[in-house]
């Protein structure tokens, strides 16, 4: 027997000896999950300080202005940063068509290609794009490609050596980097391209096979782009070049991109790209500056229309005066990304109840970026009516003084909405609970989508 020990001491020592022991056991047990807990807390509230950091304010914009929309080009052009531009000429492309007009201009180039678009995925018009541009290259013309670094991250890695082998300069922009971590939300969602410096084309066709065809089906969608002429390719070619200049340090200069251009037509026109660090970007000015405007109709075709609270109150504002507003957008079950419809959604009531007159397209994806004001102004390019494209993204639109444009563009906005439901406020109310919660979820990632 060993030695005697207190009364208690051989019934105390071993659970004590038994507590640290297991007490041990757990922590080593549970270290990897603190340790998890805490860094993935580190990272939120890195990415929130991060998706926090502006550009710029953000007031409540306002125009008081009684002058009509036809007369104020020159102003709205001031407001964005732009230039009105005189003696111009335009031509409204639809669906896939826009694809044979584009590489026919493609084809006839001379001295310089420059191509900017967000999304391009590897299929049957991506590598005829790619020959395209290889073959322009061959034949010694500058071809500069600035792609979407998360839009494009699917081109496929042979398009990409091809143009690159053939000599065409390829950059994607906002790469996944550290270096970038500052700017990884911010994207380029230009789609445009310049020709010889002669030449443009800008809208919202991207470089994916569903963009071929004429809307026939769910596979293929419906999209407006414009061919332009004339001195607004001056404008085309600054945009181009700005981000092109951040990312290489390149300027290029010129008469083979930046040529003396004579009148082609009498269509004033401006282009608005503009994203001043203590300012609105010139998207956001110029969309509520014309809503703001307008005296008759407002009619709006895009893809992910979730307007801010003052556009809101804009649009209800333009009702009280007479304006006829309309919005025309395709259906969850038309769209490619139906929780951008779900995050629209939420707002449908407040803008039913302020007269706006919204309809829904479920037969496929309408991606055309268009608004029509006084059957006289129209604006078409790359943004979408969100706050994404109003604050964050690259975007250009074009504003169109001219009566002939907005005429073409109704015809396509009605085309459309002869197939298309209009939501009934009543209906609306009273949709499913389910629906209802998948709208308010989808809202709180709107800016994200």
């Amino acid at each position: 027997m060993g030695p005697d020990l207190p009364d208690g001491a051989a019934v105390l020592q071993p659970p004590t000896t038994l507590s640290y022991r297991r007490r041990d056991h757990l922590l080593s047990n549970n270290f990897p999950w603190l340790y998890l807990s805490v860094s993935v807390g580190v990272c939120v509230l890195l990415a929130a300080v991060i998706w926090s950091i502006r550009r710029h304010r953000a007031p409540t914009l306002r125009v008081e202005c009684d002058l009509p929309i036809a007369q104020l080009a020159s102003s709205i052009a001031g407001l964005t940063l732009g230039t009105a531009l005189g003696g111009n000429r335009v031509q409204i492309l639809e669906n896939g068509a826009f694809f044979d007009v584009f590489l026919d201009s493609v084809a006839n180039a001379r001295k310089s290609v420059h191509f900017e678009t967000f999304l391009w995925k590897e299929g049957v018009l991506g590598q005829r794009l790619a020959d395209a541009m290889s073959a322009r290259a061959l034949a010694g013309c500058k071809v500069r490609v600035m792609l979407d670094a998360d839009g494009s991250k699917d081109a496929g890695k042979s398009a990409i050596a091809q143009m690159r082998t053939a000599g065409c300069r390829v950059e994607f922009f906002h790469k996944r980097a550290f270096v970038n971590i500052g700017v990884l939300n911010d994207r380029t969602h230009r789609k445009m391209l310049i020709v010889d410096g002669r030449e443009a084309f800008v809208g919202g066709h991207c470089v994916v096979d569903s963009w071929l065809g004429d809307a026939q089906d769910k596979d293929h969608f419906a999209d407006l782009s414009v061919q332009l002429h004339g001195p607004i390719v001056n404008s085309i070619q600054s945009a181009f070049s700005e981000n092109w200049a951040g990312h290489t340090g390149e300027l290029f200069l010129g008469d083979d991109v930046f040529p003396t251009l004579e009148p082609a037509g009498n269509i004033v026109i401006h282009a608005a790209f503009a994203k001043p660090h203590r300012s609105a970007p010139a998207v956001k000015i110029l969309h509520h500056s014309v809503i703001c405007l307008a005296r008759h109709r407002i009619w709006i075709q895009n893809p992910y229309f979730i307007p801010e609270p003052e556009a809101i109150d804009a649009f209800g504002a333009a009702v009280r005066r007479g304006v006829d507003v309309r919005v025309l957008m395709p259906s969850t079950a038309g769209s490619d990304n139906p929780m951008v419809q779900h995050a629209g959604h939420r707002n449908f009531e407040k803008l039913l109840k302020c007269g706006v007159r919204l309809f829904e397209y479920p037969h496929t994806l309408l991606h055309q970026k268009v608004m029509t004001v006084d059957g006289c102004w129209s604006a078409i390019g790359s943004s979408n009516f969100d706050d994404r494209s109003f604050e964050t993204n690259d975007e250009i639109t074009l504003a169109i003084t001219d009566e002939r444009t907005a005429e073409e563009l109704d015809a396509v906005f009605e085309k459309y909405v002869a197939r298309a439901q209009e939501i009934d406020l009543h209906s609306w109310q009273h949709r499913g609970a389910w629906h209802k919660l998948k709208d308010n979820v989808a809202y709180l990632f709107n800016e994200l989508l």
